[in-house]
């Protein structure tokens, strides 16, 4: 392979000194897409990336998009009767929202129809208490910046809208659908420049009014990174409200007797406030109010008490935190001789459900389950009921949704996904190994059946909590029929054994999650699964910067990277996106502790001439308001500048898309040059699959 020529891009003279420590920034000039000299690189960059030669794209694209066949189908949001649910056919762009009663089921929210470009997005829908009104709200582009709308259930006609800045809001109903708690961002006007993505609050929205009349209900001189949950209970009486500093393991917590004081004027009493917990409520139909936490549970539990005494000195334990599992979830089943609780478990990342008596507590069954796999949400009806839904997916099967009866105990497969594909034979093995300071990290590897070294993709995330569990993966799928192994490691950082092991991968404590992917790699060599010239790691998000951290800091460990819309300069991450909410995650370059951490792996930043880095694929999305794609064009410039091996280093700018949902046919493309990227260099013939 002879070297790669690049496009030029200049390297500037700047360097800020920050708590004493030089740091370089030769390539600031590429933080403005609007530069012109950026623009001019960028469509450079592209002619270059769409110049290479990646056997076998076409057949992985084929096998992708075939795989993707088999559609989707989402578990029901039930209002008495009428059930509300999303499902997406194989020849489908996005999923569409279909609402079904006693009048039979029909198409009540296609993203195609509003948009045939395929570029609107279904962010999230909430009906209303009775089922006559839905709320929805919608993305263009993949900014995510969502608009609210309001329709008629019954004719599909809109009742309001658009609400703009509703991006990640919750909306709360009252009884009779006259109204809604939501949380809506301040107008640009209204706060300092460049913080635009904050200032979020909660209003009191009467529907077919103006927003501009909308009654702010908390929020004003809060934290500007806050993020705030609302909730009101099936009664009406109850509405809780929570807030998280961006994306912190903790909240504060607060309700409100909506039969004492008036839905304009809430009077809020405080359940935990500056306490290091994360913690949930659930007003029950028996009175009681649930409370899921982890609050001396790293693992979680749920307690029990009074709504009108709802701080913790009142808590009392009915599902005790398990020294193994990570609690998930959990669902009341009160239309029986002795009502239940269903309760959602993950051990080692492999979901579980739990039945218990709902007065004690005592387990007294399981719920069984289609395999060792993924449960996503235990659904009951609002009423009650003896019934529950869940969805379910593992290595080879699409997710469906499954029924469980509690008068029966038996559970029943409720909606197959809509296409019929063909799998792989493959297996799934969870094996166990050491990491740099002896702590034990699972790890989930997908193959085919033999033996002997071969092309392997070792995937990770390790951040924020999130638990990377086994699911249906046509990219996996179609990689491992050619051929391959694909390796998921369950890094520290993540939720796999609760927050402990969150908070073992975060802040000062982040080094430890690239040394648990560097031990998963030199584990899957030692024991004969790949050898270093056969191994690529690939991540995204978060997982961008882990790879990115693990190929500046191991690049003699591994022979391709892909590294998809990542975080990557970590001095100034906070000024980008929504980067600003996840200094409780990283740390702060403004705090000398913290910008210890950050200066110690910063991946731009640790880019050094004349070492011979890893084939490697930056693939970022212009539409991206999460992560600025401004990281990767900086660090591709920089291991550009100073790669002194063969291998390429390439990047693939995607316009219209965002970090979130895509139209399928965009993912299709997107997984094909990743994937043809990698099995280029690790030597993976495509030719040899199926």
């Amino acid at each position: 392979m002879t070297r790669q020529p690049y496009p030029p891009a200049r390297r500037d003279d700047i360097v800020d000194e920050l708590h004493g420590t030089p740091v370089p920034d030769p390539y600031r000039w590429l933080e403005d897409p609007d530069d012109p000299a950026v623009k001019e690189w960028l469509e450079a960059q592209d002619e270059v990336f769409r110049g290479t030669e990646l056997p076998g794209r076409e057949r992985l694209r084929d096998r992708v998009a075939e795989l993707l066949r088999s559609g989707s189908v989402g578990t029901p949001a039930w209002r008495g009767e009428r059930r509300f649910f999303t499902r997406r056919t194989p020849d489908q762009e996005h999923p569409v929202l279909h609402v079904a009663d006693e009048a039979g089921e029909r198409v009540l929210l296609d993203p195609m129809t509003l948009d045939p470009s395929g570029l609107t997005t279904l962010d999230s829908y909430q009906p209303d208490k009775e089922g006559r009104l839905l709320a929805y709200q919608i993305s263009e582009g993949g900014d995510e910046e969502s608009k609210l709308y309001v329709i008629d259930v019954a004719d599909g006609s809109t009742v309001e809208g658009p609400i703009d800045r509703c991006r990640y809001s919750p909306v709360a109903w009252l009884p009779g659908g006259e109204a809604f708690y939501y949380v809506r961002k301040l107008a640009p006007s209204e706060v300092p420049a460049g913080e635009e993505q904050f200032h979020r609050r909660v209003y009191l929205h009467r529907v077919r009014q103006s927003p501009d009349d909308d009654v702010l209900i908390f929020g004003d001189g809060l934290e500007k990174t806050n993020y705030y949950g609302v909730s009101v209970s099936r009664d009406g009486r109850w509405l809780s409200i929570s807030a998280s500093r961006g994306t912190a393991p903790r909240n504060d917590l607060w309700v409100a007797d909506l039969s004492a004081s008036p839905a304009e004027n809430p009077e809020l009493i405080t359940v935990q406030e500056d306490v290091d917990a994360q913690t949930g409520l659930l007003f029950g139909r028996d009175g009681r109010l649930y409370v899921f936490t982890d609050l001396d549970a790293p693992r979680g539990r749920i307690c029990v008490t009074s709504p009108e005494t709802p701080t913790r000195e009142h808590w009392r334990d009915l599902i005790p935190e398990d020294s193994e599992a990570v609690l998930s979830d959990f669902a009341i089943l009160d239309d029986l001789p002795e009502p239940v609780m269903l309760v959602g478990w993950t051990r080692h990342a492999i979901s579980e459900i739990s039945v218990h008596a709902l007065e004690s507590g005592q387990r007294t069954g399981m719920v069984p389950v289609p395999g060792l796999g993924t449960i996503g949400g235990i659904v009951e009806r609002p009423e009650g009921g003896h019934e529950a839904w869940f969805a379910y997916t593992d290595n080879v099967s699409p997710t469906a949704v499954h029924r469980f009866d509690a008068l029966t105990g038996e559970t029943t497969l409720w909606a197959a996904p809509p296409g019929a594909v063909e799998v792989p034979a493959v297996h799934a093995e969870q094996v166990v190994y050491r990491s740099k300071d002896g702590t034990e990290v699972h790890m989930l590897i997908v193959s085919r059946e033999g033996s002997g070294p071969r092309p392997t993709i070792l995937y990770g995330y390790g951040g924020f909590g999130i638990s990377m569990t086994p699911g249906y993966s046509a990219s996996t799928l179609a990689w491992v029929e050619a051929g391959g192994v694909y390796a998921v490691a369950q890094l520290r950082g993540g939720g796999e054994e609760g927050e402990q092991w969150h908070r073992a991968g975060m802040l000062g404590n982040k080094q430890n999650v690239f040394d648990d992917l560097h031990a998963a790699a030199e584990h899957l060599i030692a024991t004969g699964v790949t050898t270093r010239e056969q191994l690529a790691i690939s991540g995204g998000s978060n997982g961008g910067l882990l790879v990115g951290a693990a190929l500046t800091q191991r690049p003699d460990l591994y022979a391709a990277v892909v590294c998809s819309a990542p975080l990557l300069d970590m001095i100034r991450y906070e000024k980008f996106g929504l980067g600003a909410t996840w200094n409780v995650e990283y740390g702060s370059a403004d705090v000398p502790e913290e910008f210890a951490w950050l200066w110690s792996y910063s991946p731009y930043h640790h880019a050094r001439e004349g070492v011979s880095y890893p084939a490697t694929l930056f693939t970022v999305f212009g539409s991206d308001t999460r992560v600025h794609p401004l990281h990767a064009w900086k660090t591709a410039a920089a291991l550009q500048h100073a790669q002194a091996g063969d291998s390429p280093i390439l990047l693939r700018n995607e316009t219209e898309v965002g970090h979130g949902a895509r139209a399928v046919s965009k993912s299709v493309e997107l997984a094909a040059d990743q994937l043809a990227f990698l099995a280029r260099h690790t030597g993976l013939g495509i030719n040899a699959g199926r």
